[in-house]
């Protein structure tokens, strides 16, 4: 059975996807982006856009039951290979050993005021 996992603490979109779902031991988070709680859009400052995509996905994460530490996949979309530095900078404020798999992937995102967009996955296993 696939569950939908949803945050009060991210913004909802109007686009047709739930924040997480569930299936059996593994949570799929959609890929979150620069958008605040109140539904507006950090721009500008890059490692600010970075934080706030990350801080998505850790409230996603803890709507799930678990945190970033339960993080074993991700994928990273940047809109130019210049980014990637600065993103590796704040990423790993982020993140701790072991460091989950990672793809980054050039990408033109939809909103175009947007630079990064990260999706995860989680290993969070039932309790028996």
């Amino acid at each position: 059975m696939i569950e939908k996992i949803h945050s009060d603490d991210i913004a909802s979109l109007p686009v047709p996807l739930s924040h997480a779902t569930r299936a059996g031991d593994y949570v799929f988070v959609s890929g979150q982006v620069a958008v605040r709680p109140d539904g507006s859009t950090v721009t500008g400052d890059f490692e600010a856009e970075v934080r706030q995509v990350l801080d998505n996905l850790q409230a996603v994460c803890r709507a799930a039951g678990g945190d970033l530490g339960d993080v074993c996949k991700v994928t990273a979309f940047l809109l130019s290979a210049a980014l990637f530095a600065p993103f590796n900078a704040v990423y790993r404020e982020y993140f701790a050993e072991p460091l989950p798999a990672r793809s980054t992937v050039l990408a033109a995102l939809a909103n175009p005021d947007l630079r990064v967009e990260v999706e995860a996955i989680l290993y969070l296993p039932r309790e028996a």
